[in-house]
């Protein structure tokens, strides 16, 4: 198994720990809070170049695993080193850090930090607490006179309930700004892409990824960050396309809309993701192999019947 780097700042600390040779260990050496979402990041085989397309998955802790420089070790220490929009990233909250600050550093507005992570409000929010920022995709509009939240999901092919809890409001109000989560762009002058679905091509990878089910129809072709969906009955088996170490297994949650899902890092730094689970059978740091049952298909989060949706980062999406 190839030897990993793994670095860790917790609540602005620097550990380094070089000679970890199983990922298992790893996390459990570096549980930072009782949840699923490791504050590590495999450091063998990513290849930074972003022309590869698909957008890596970045699993942060303290933005990156980053030591602690500055005269206090704070956000504004590594403004200047931001994860590229198409990251998921972990962030691990340290001392002094507020919401504003945190969504500013990874360029997502503060709902989207509160969405990502079912959180209800910035008080929500404490040192040592780990927190996942998903590149939501969706519109910024400024409410006009006669807008609904009705009408804007039929406006932006979105959701009239997720329009209102994104930006955890009850009503419109007229001249406010507000984010279509998941929206489509519109013809209108008072709308504009918020971290629009990004598409990449990258290399194909050919007979690498496996297909993550048996059986199942392609509802959707590539949407989003580079997916697919495949629809299945609830509890059908979902198998990791390829082998690697699991670096996201949320097991409750809206998520940002993805609901129950896993992301696995791969040895070739490729990332895939599985979302809309009804079960998680894998936990964070897990190494697992290609063809195993790491969950099951389901209908959490964002979804308008049961589902796999899928995607690949770092590479083409073969399916």
């Amino acid at each position: 198994m190839a030897v990993l780097a793994v670095a860790l700042v917790v609540l602005g600390v620097f550990v380094k720990l070089p000679s970890l040779s199983n990922t298992v260990q790893a996390a459990s050496v570096l549980s930072v809070h009782n949840l699923n979402t490791p504050a590590l990041r495999p450091a063998n085989h990513i290849d930074p170049n972003p022309a590869k397309g698909g957008g890596d998955i970045a699993i942060t802790g303290g933005v990156a695993l980053l030591p602690e420089s500055g005269p206090s070790g704070t956000i504004a220490d590594i403004q200047d080193k931001k994860p590229s929009a198409d990251q998921i990233s972990i962030y691990v909250v340290r001392e002094g850090d507020t919401l504003s600050q945190i969504a500013e550093m990874f360029d997502v507005t503060t709902n989207t930090v509160l969405w990502s992570n079912d959180l209800k409000s910035a008080r929500d929010i404490h040192p040592g607490d780990t927190l996942v920022i998903l590149p939501i995709d969706g519109i910024e509009h400024v409410v006009a006179k006669g807008d609904t939240a009705a009408s804007l999901a039929k406006k932006y092919k979105a959701d009239a309930a997720e329009i209102l809890s994104f930006n955890n409001i009850e009503a419109l109000k007229v001249g406010e700004t507000i984010i279509i989560p998941h929206g489509v762009e519109a013809p209108t002058p008072k709308a504009r892409s918020v971290g629009t679905a990004r598409i990449s091509g990258g290399p194909s990878l050919i007979g690498y990824f496996l297909r993550p089910l048996l059986g199942g129809i392609k509802t959707q072709g590539i949407h989003g960050y580079n997916g697919i969906d495949i629809g299945v009955p609830v509890g059908t088996p979902v198998m990791a396309s390829a082998p690697g170490t699991v670096l996201v297994a949320r097991s409750s949650g809206y998520n940002g809309g993805y609901g129950r899902y896993i992301v696995v890092q791969h040895p070739n730094g490729t990332q895939t993701l599985y979302a809309h689970l009804s079960e998680i059978y894998v936990s964070s740091g897990s190494n697992v192999s290609q063809g195993e049952v790491i969950g099951a298909s389901g209908n959490s989060g964002r979804s308008t019947g049961p589902h796999l949706h899928y995607e690949v980062h770092g590479a083409r999406n073969p399916f």
